[in-house]
Formats: C-alpha cells, sequence, structure tokens
C-alpha cells in the first residue's frame, strides 16, 4: 500500500496558504489598506468553506453520527483531521487481520500485445485510503482555481500598483503558484483515473515533470497577462473575465440541452431535485474557474452517468490553446498600446516576447506529455499529432472559403464565360448554333470553361434562336 503522501501534500499546501493569507492581511489592516484586507480574507474563507463542505459530502458525514468532526469542519480544521485519520489507517495496516476483503479486477495497459485482467484484493483500509485520496485530490483542485489563482493575480496586481514586493506578499504569492500548479496536477491524473478507470494507471516521473512544465509556464503567464492587461484598463478587464466565466459556464449545459438528455438524477439518492441541480451548477462554476487560467483536463459532460466526458477530443484542445494564445497576444497588445510612464522601469517588447514564448513552451511540454509520457498513451482511439495536424487543416480550408475567395472565384468564371450573342445578327447567331448541333464532337468549348456553364450557355442561345424563328413567321404572315 502506497504512503498517502498526496493527502500530506494537499494539507501542507492549504494550510500554508491559509496562514500566510491571514498574516498579510493583518499587515494590510495595519497599513489601513482594507480594501485589500477584505479581499485577501475573501479569497481564502470562501474556497476554505467549499473544502470543508465536500469533505463531508463525499465522506457522507451528515448521515454517520460524528458530531467531533463535524465541529471541526465547521472551524475549518477538517482537512487536518481527515490527514490525521488516513495516516492513522496507514499505520494500522497489517497489524489487524481484516475480515473482509474485496476482489477488483483491472486490466494493464498492453505493451506491444494483448492487455491482462489483475485480480487483486482490498481490505477495508485500502478502501478508506483509497476515498480520502479521492476526496483530497477534488478539494485541492477547488483550493487551487477558487481560491490561489485569484488569490495570486490579486496579490500580483498589488506588487505591480506598489511596485514593491514585500515578504508576506512574495511568499504567499509563491505558495498560491504552487497550490494551482499542484491543483492542476491533480486534475490531470484525476481525469486520466476516470477516463481509463478499466485500466492500472501508472504514472511516471517523467510525466509528473512534464505536467509540472506544463502547468507552470501555462498558469504563470495566464495570471501576468490578466494583471498587465487590468493594471492599465480597468473598465475593460471586468468584461473580458465575464466573457470568459460565462463562455466556460454555459458551455456544458448548452451541450445538455442539444443532447435532449433526461435531468441526471444518479448524483445522490438523498439529493433532490434542487439539491442536484446546486451540485451540478457547482461543477460548471469550478469548471469555468478552471478554464479561465488553465486548460481543463476534466471536460464536463451532464448527460453522461458519470458527468465526464471520457474520449479524448484533440480537436477542442487544439482551438482552445490557439484561441488562448490569440487572446492573451492581444491583450498584451493592448497593454503595451496604452501603457503610461508607470512601466518605464521594464522593456516591454522584451516582456511581451517573454511572455508568448513562455505559453509556447506551456504548449511545447503539453505536447511532449501526451506524446510521449502520457500513461495509456497506446490505448487513444487516434494519435495527438496527427489530431492537431488535421485540426490545422480544416482551419485552414475554412480560411480558404472566406467571401473574398469565393468572389474571387465567381470574377474567374466570368472572365471564361464567351459574350453573348450579337443582337443585330441573329441569322449568324442561328446558323452557328446549328452548326454547333451538327458537329457533337467539337471539345473547344469543354476546353475553356466548365461543363455546367457551356450547357447553359448553349440553353440560352437556343431560346433566343427560337424566338427570333418566331418573330420572323410571324413577319412574313403579317405582310
Amino acid at each position: 500500500m502506497r504512503l498517502p503522501s498526496s493527502i500530506f501534500v494537499s494539507v501542507s499546501l492549504f494550510t500554508a496558504e491559509t496562514t500566510a493569507a491571514l498574516y498579510l492581511s493583518s499587515t494590510y489592516r495595519s497599513h489601513g489598506d482594507q480594501i485589500w484586507q477584505g479581499l485577501t480574507l475573501l479569497f481564502t474563507l470562501v474556497p476554505s468553506v467549499l473544502v470543508q463542505l465536500t469533505l463531508t459530502f463525499i465522506h457522507r458525514d451528515l448521515s454517520r453520527d460524528r458530531p467531533l468532526v463535524l465541529l471541526l469542519h465547521i472551524l475549518q480544521l477538517g482537512p487536518i483531521v481527515r490527514c490525521l485519520e488516513a495516516f492513522c489507517i496507514y499505520g494500522s495496516v497489517g497489524r489487524v487481520e481484516e475480515p473482509y476483503v474485496s476482489i477488483t479486477r483491472k486490466r494493464k495497459v498492453p505493451r506491444g500485445g494483448q492487455s491482462e485482467e489483475v485480480e487483486r484484493q482490498v481490505g477495508q483500509a485500502e478502501g478508506k485510503l483509497f476515498t480520502h485520496r479521492a476526496a483530497f485530490a477534488r478539494t485541492s483542485v477547488i483550493q487551487a482555481f477558487l481560491g490561489s489563482a485569484p488569490q495570486l493575480t490579486l496579490q500580483l496586481y498589488i506588487c505591480i500598483l506598489q511596485r514593491e514586493v514585500s515578504v508576506g506578499r512574495g511568499t504567499l504569492m509563491v505558495i498560491s503558484l504552487l497550490s494551482i500548479v499542484y491543483g492542476a496536477l491533480r486534475c490531470n491524473i484525476l481525469a486520466i483515473k476516470i477516463k481509463y478507470d478499466d485500466y492500472e494507471v501508472d504514472v511516471s516521473p517523467g510525466a509528473y515533470l512534464c505536467i509540472f512544465l506544463w502547468r507552470s509556464f501555462e498558469i504563470a503567464t495566464r495570471v501576468t497577462v490578466l494583471v498587465l492587461f487590468s493594471s492599465v484598463l480597468q473598465l475593460w478587464v471586468l468584461p473580458v473575465v465575464l466573457f470568459n466565466f460565462l463562455l466556460f459556464f454555459l458551455y456544458p449545459w448548452v451541450l445538455f440541452w442539444q443532447s435532449h438528455s433526461p435531468f441526471p438524477e444518479n448524483i445522490e439518492k438523498t439529493l433532490t431535485r434542487v439539491g442536484t441541480t446546486i451540485v451540478l451548477c457547482l461543477l460548471t462554476f469550478l469548471y469555468a474557474g478552471i478554464n479561465m487560467f488553465c486548460w481543463s483536463a476534466v471536460q464536463l459532460k451532464l448527460n453522461d452517468p458519470d458527468l465526464i466526458n471520457k474520449s479524448q477530443n484533440w480537436y477542442r484542445m487544439a482551438v482552445y490553446y490557439m484561441l488562448r494564445f490569440a487572446e492573451n497576444a492581444s491583450l498584451l497588445l493592448l497593454w503595451y498600446v496604452n501603457k503610461t510612464d508607470f512601466y518605464e522601469f521594464v522593456c516591454a517588447p522584451l516582456l511581451v516576447l517573454q511572455l508568448l514564448l513562455a505559453y509556447a513552451m506551456a504548449i511545447f511540454f503539453m505536447l511532449m506529455f501526451y506524446q510521449f509520457c502520457h500513461p495509456c498513451r497506446k490505448l487513444f482511439s487516434s494519435n495527438m499529432t496527427q489530431g492537431l495536424w488535421d485540426c490545422s487543416a480544416l482551419l485552414c480550408l475554412i480560411c480558404q472559403s472566406n467571401p473574398e475567395r469565393i468572389e474571387a472565384r465567381s470574377r474567374e468564371k466570368a472572365a471564361l464565360e464567351p459574350p453573348g450573342p450579337d443582337p443585330t445578327n441573329h441569322k449568324e447567331a442561328a446558323s452557328e448554333t446549328h452548326m454547333s448541333y451538327d458537329e457533337p464532337n467539337d471539345t473547344t468549348m469543354y476546353d475553356t470553361m466548365d461543363e455546367t456553364v457551356a450547357y447553359d450557355i448553349l440553353d440560352d442561345l437556343d431560346q433566343e434562336v427560337k424566338k427570333e424563328m418566331n418573330g420572323d413567321l410571324s413577319g412574313h404572315c403579317t405582310a
């Protein structure tokens, strides 16, 4: 049985960030910065409350008689108690013989051949540790993107305004960045284990390193771009943030509405329809918060029983990163155009280039992970590189079918069409038309224009000839 080290890391980051935020808020209070103090406490207490509720919900403490644990959760000490409980369970393994064990069947990831099923006995202690790990994996994601990400953005904004980085603020920023990266890493591992639940997933150290570098570059660049843009265009940052947030919040609901699926009722048996709706709204809220700063490895699918999209969609990922790169470049361009003398202490072109290169490095490490380090890359239904190339080809095809291209093609086709018949010389046109009927092997017309255009011209000439002949006959009759 593995040591519950992930639980220890989650609780350590949670405790360190909360302590640093409380200390920094006290310094803001001593300096009279009540606004910064209030926002710092807000981004600390709200995710802490959500973490306590998540742990209580997963462990089903409301249906069990555990008043002391509920009291500790109210005091915001729930993660510490859960961590101590997990290590106590780990220490008691092997000392007492367990009367009940369950058998699980997992398949190994194929390494050149067919996959094999492996049976393994799972005791009660290991099952409890599995529940603890799953609970802390989810709370790490909540803490990262609903608490640490806004906290890091706020403290970096204050640093730019005050042109200094104090010890307390710098410490909190470093811890917040580590918390966000760790939450994104746990989100990636959680997505892999959910999508490949039937397989034994073994993540290598190289995969952890690629994910860490990928998420570090991506999140640090995104936060810096948002802070720089908000420092010069304070009124425009709110529409940008709201547009991104509402787009990713409503996207799962739009897909659910288009699928015409029934309302999901299997989330929790004790929940009513109102409670289920609240849980789904919180999930989509978290999903929007993740996509605000980085790509969410866990893609929501509300019409699925597990609420997770288990297919690997390379097109969606490629479109996300291309649009996000374009958005970051646009925000940096607006910052560069509207920057004031306040930024005279930095080299603006070099900073813009560094941020764009950092985001490109994030994409590079992401490609490295999925191409070489993904633990289940042999199970992919399609190659990632081929999927990205297909997506690029699709975008090129869309770009080529723009209105200007269509108009240019119509002008080329009009240039190939021959001029219309001369109304003063209908008899020559009629004779030429009859000659063309008598000589069907003439292929000159088909060599100079499209086949459909040739048939249309012949029909028009035939109609005009008939009208002219009818006119001549009627003239002779009247004469």
